[in-house]
């Protein structure tokens, strides 16, 4: 007696190749038959007109508290997301000292968000058991943040770790990943990631390559040097003997449009030489972080209060405004292109959905006191939409056998069209326009993200694999999510299994929490 069976369906089976015609048997939360079948089942689903397909990974999460707080997962798992990679950009929520926790609560507030929660696990390893003993709907792998190795040893500060220092982050690196993360981040924008050097993470990075883990970044710049950046990147792959995965790659920017090309070639090259990098994207013109990203570097010093108190001294403020005004976000262009999408005051509220130009105009001043009074007022929790890349240059990337998809879904007030319908936007509007084929587009959400991530047991529609399935309509799948109104579910998905769990049926979530938590096959937690 098989659990579920699956029939009548075209199966895509995550490898890139035509799709074929079977059924598929699940017992136990595993695939045990693909074919034709003739054993009973307690269910089964009719696939007719359907696609079956592994379910989707998605390679770049900010759910690290939602997950917490609200475990049904309802934006991932609509979407056909099963898997999830969080611990992003440097920025994760493990490991943490006792000193570090409240200013990294408030600075993270405008990625991660902030919900009521007790934050009570202080090691990696106590991190993953509380998402687990919340029991998301989806399965769960972490990396290690750099910010995390930093803040607990030298703080929010603009300088090099001591030799000592550094032994201590490498220690704490190397202990998280004995705990199962499958890798490290990082995001050089981001203080205090951007304070670090290259050798720095070259020198991190060997102890992830220990582990056999993988380096995540969010480039130090994704337009003006952006072919700089990808540089860096290989530099650390090569001396750290790591592979090497880019976060939404991209080029920003209006007068950088069009170096697509260049940048990926960058990546075809590197391989060529030996150096293993690849990267993901969200499918949209626009890019989406805190507010408070916008200022200047040297602001973010000393953390959270530290920089609220500088922003209200005068000559702070003129030396912000004064620096936004010379570079390019001071032009108009750019900030009408940038829109405040969640803040946690009820005197703001009306901003939400406004560009920091017409804020401006609202408040009769100029965008950058705007800027400043807002991340002020919020006290750092707050998000934006920035509008900053061409739509001929997403499709260059996504044309690419190196990328991958995601999400980068940060899910506050009202939030990027992405967190919602990242995965559907691909399968609907860019496969039915030609621009990548369905195959190809299933395995860049399911087998190449599992087997870049370590994730060797999914992925795949295969006998043997977890039972992670994902059901849709060609015909009508589609992201529903918009700027304006992004908080709505896809169309078209009409199963979800989670390690064998039914969690989507016709299209509602049955509020089954059959998630996982995954650690690396390597780790020794």
């Amino acid at each position: 007696m098989l659990d579920i069976l699956i029939k009548n369906g075209v199966i895509i089976d995550g490898t890139g190749n035509p799709w074929y015609k079977a059924e598929v048997g699940i017992k136990e939360g595993k695939i045990i038959q693909v074919g034709r079948i003739d054993k009973p089942a307690e269910k089964v689903l009719d696939a007719s007109g359907l696609v079956v397909a592994p379910g989707f990974i998605d390679t770049h999460s900010h759910s690290d508290l939602m997950l917490l707080a609200e475990p049904l997962a309802k934006q991932k798992i609509m979407q056909g997301v099963t898997t999830e990679v969080i611990g992003q950009d440097g920025l994760g929520e493990a490991p943490l000292s006792d000193e570090m926790v409240s200013d990294w609560r408030k600075y993270l507030s405008g990625l991660n968000g902030n919900p009521d929660l007790d934050w009570d696990w202080r090691t990696f390893s106590e991190y993953l058991s509380k998402i687990e003993e919340a029991k998301p709907s989806t399965n769960v792998a972490s990396l290690v943040g750099h910010g995390n190795l930093r803040m607990i040893v030298i703080g929010m500060e603009n300088r090099k770790p001591s030799p000592t220092q550094l032994g201590e982050m490498k220690s704490l690196l190397d202990e998280a990943m004995r705990q199962g993360a499958f890798g490290l981040s990082t995001g050089l924008i981001y203080p205090p990631c951007t304070y670090s050097e290259t050798s720095e993470l070259v020198e991190l990075c060997k102890v992830a390559s220990l582990h056999k883990g993988i380096f995540v970044i969010h480039m130090r710049d994704e337009g003006d040097k952006l072919l700089e950046s990808i540089e860096e990147v290989i530099r650390v792959g090569r001396e750290a003997n790591i592979p090497v995965h880019i976060s939404h790659f991209k080029a920003s920017g209006e007068r950088n449009w069009g170096k697509a090309g260049l940048a990926l070639q960058a990546l075809y090259v590197a391989r060529r030489q030996n150096i293993d990098v690849t990267a993901d994207q969200y499918p949209y013109t626009a890019g989406s972080t805190f507010l408070s990203s916008l200022l200047p570097t040297w602001v973010h010093e000393g953390g959270t209060e530290a920089m609220l108190k500088r922003l209200i001294e005068e000559d702070a403020r003129k030396r912000v405004v004064t620096e936004l005004s010379s570079s390019r976000r001071g032009s108009d262009w750019g900030w009408s292109s940038v829109y405040v999408t969640a803040v946690k005051t009820q005197m703001n509220k009306r901003f939400e959905g406004k560009s920091l130009g017409e804020i401006a105009s609202i408040k009769k001043m100029t965008p950058m006191e705007a800027l400043i009074d807002l991340v002020i007022e919020e006290e750092n929790e707050a998000t934006m939409v920035s509008f900053s890349m061409s739509e001929d240059d997403v499709r260059t990337i996504m044309k690419s056998h190196l990328t991958m998809v995601c999400t980068d879904g940060i899910l506050l007030g009202k939030p990027h069209p992405r967190a919602y319908g990242s995965f559907p936007r691909v399968l609907g509007k860019y496969v039915r326009e030609g621009v990548i084929r369905l195959e190809e587009a299933v395995k860049k959400m399911t087998s190449t993200p599992a087997t870049r991530f370590g994730l060797l047991d999914r992925g795949l529609i295969r006998p043997g694999m977890c039972a992670d399935v994902t059901i849709f309509n060609p015909e009508k799948i589609a992201d529903m999510a918009t700027y304006q109104d992004p908080v709505q579910f896809p169309q078209g998905i009409e199963y979800v299994i989670v390690n064998g769990k039914v969690t989507v049926q016709n299209g509602m979530h049955l509020g089954t929490r059959a998630g996982r938590i995954l650690r690396h096959p390597i780790s020794k937690g």
